[in-house]
């Protein structure tokens, strides 16, 4: 094998071995989406690519509107759906997230950063938080990939691969914008740097943005569900009880989880005063995307699969000068103070690369092992499958316990899932009926359930100790099924 295949081949299997050792430190899985995603790829790949999606009827996914919104990321999922589901999820993790550390290291080969293959190895070590949210069976692995590709094709002018890249990101998550804010970005450097308008990186990323909306195999759907899902999320993320990924760290855990990454960036800064170089184009942008992504980590904790990598890449771009043997000054006239003054940059990133990933990697692994059993509702969902009728509709008092509850069981329909504002924007007045009834606020709820939400069966974790003294004092509901983990309720009609 040429050096050319050589090089990516075994920085994959680094990426995929060191992924593999985070990811296998727990049999479960990390978080909760997982279970949907591999199911419903599994779905995808047993009855077609557009199965018809009944499980969510009284929100905007429902079997009339349902837009896959990470529609390729689910065709990509359907190669691990062969056999044990749990672990093909686990196994495309792994995967995933090695690719998009590849597309780092590609970005990085292809500007011609000294040592690219140990600035690419960083990521390993950038931060355990960055680790644990690659380490989920989600899309934003492939969303890095997508966005590490689209900023080296821009960098070298190939704008066409941008608007084929821009296209198929729109049919693979909704972030899509994304993409034309590294575009936009790159236009305000070229202006900063140059003083002229580069509009051609905006141009062709938004044809194909455009192209990517029209021409989709859920159209029109897409469009009024891009618009359902983000808007809420611009205006405020809070107003609604959504997943803890929209909140945002505070101080403290973001030093203690991403510092390596806050390190890079501040020391890309030290750097471009080190070289005494004016700012290239290339660092100008990539700063500006940090900075971006740096501001929305602030903002909610989900940007943390972003800001880590860009923070690197910046701090990579600056201090590429420095490590350019070629244009820096001999100090030594020994042939082995000048081979370790010429080497010394290389070592130093060594050593600090070593180390974040002695930190960073155990500190994940214990992270993981924390996480949910993988069995959890199973029972329950069991108990559902063999004693209700097919289609049956279950209240659930937790929107995000639906992926796992679907994992188990297809067999019913669901309340709430995936986000809760989806429940919200299909009808606000039902939603704060079902938080008030989930937070025990609704005395002797049964009758509510059954004729405000049509469902004869309701199904709650242990932990809604105001709900389950209500349904305890309720003779509209009977307790059917108790596990150590849930509790299944049915309503009895007067």
């Amino acid at each position: 094998m040429s050096k050319r295949f050589l090089i990516p081949v075994l920085l994959f299997a680094l990426f995929f071995a060191g992924m593999a050792i985070v990811q296998f430190a727990s049999p479960d899985l990390p978080d909760n989406d997982g279970f949907y995603h591999i199911k419903l790829a599994w779905l995808m790949r047993t009855e077609s690519l557009k199965p018809n999606f009944p499980w969510l009827p009284l929100s905007i996914l429902n079997e009339e509107e349902f837009y896959d919104h990470h529609f390729l990321f689910h065709v990509a999922l359907i190669p691990f759906t062969f056999g044990d589901l749990r672990l093909g999820a686990k196994w495309a993790a792994v995967t995933f997230s090695a690719v998009s550390f590849l597309c780092v290291w590609y970005l990085f080969h292809r500007q011609k950063i000294p040592a690219s293959w140990l600035w690419a190895i960083a990521l390993l070590g950038i931060s355990d938080a960055f680790l644990y949210r690659m380490s989920i069976t989600r899309v934003q692995s492939l969303s890095l990939a997508v966005l590490a590709l689209g900023f080296a094709w821009i960098l070298e002018g190939k704008y066409k691969h941008l608007a084929v890249l821009s296209f198929l990101y729109v049919w693979m998550y909704d972030a899509f914008p994304l993409i034309l804010a590294v575009a936009g970005l790159h236009f305000l450097a070229v202006l900063l740097m140059e003083r002229r308008f580069e509009f051609r990186p905006l141009l062709w990323a938004g044809i194909g943005i455009g192209a990517g909306l029209i021409i989709n195999p859920y159209f029109p759907d897409n469009l009024i569900f891009t618009y359902h899902h983000l808007l809420p999320k611009l205006q405020d993320a809070t107003s609604v009880n959504v997943g803890n990924e929209w909140y945002p760290y505070d101080t403290n855990q973001l030093l203690g989880n991403s510092l390596p990454a806050l390190v890079a960036f501040v020391s890309g800064a030290l750097a471009l005063g080190l070289s005494g170089r004016k700012m290239d184009l290339r660092t100008a942008t990539s700063f500006l995307i940090a900075l971006l992504f740096g501001l929305m980590l602030f903002k909610a904790r989900r940007f943390v699969e972003y800001f880590p990598p860009f923070a690197l890449i910046f701090s990579a771009f600056a201090w590429a000068p420095l490590f350019d043997v070629e244009h820096r000054p001999v100090v030594f006239t020994s042939k082995f103070l000048a081979g370790l003054q010429s080497n010394l940059p290389i070592i130093l990133l060594a050593v600090a690369v070593s180390i974040g990933i002695v930190k960073t990697i155990p500190v994940t692994q214990d992270r993981l092992s924390q996480s949910k059993p993988y069995d959890l509702y199973e029972g329950a969902s069991d108990w559902l499958t063999q004693n209700t009728l097919a289609g049956e509709r279950v209240f659930q008092t937790d929107w995000d316990d639906f992926p796992r509850l679907f994992f188990y069981n297809t067999h019913n329909t669901y309340l709430a899932g995936l986000d809760p504002t989806y429940l919200q924007l299909y009808d606000s007045d039902l939603y704060d009926v079902w938080v008030q009834i989930t937070r025990g606020e609704v005395d002797q709820p049964s009758q509510v359930i059954l004729e405000r939400f049509g469902a004869r069966y309701v199904h709650t974790d242990l932990n809604h100790g105001n709900f389950l003294r209500q349904a305890a004092n309720d003779p509209g509901m009977t307790e059917v099924y108790r596990d150590g983990q849930s509790v299944i309720f049915e309503v009895v009609e007067p």
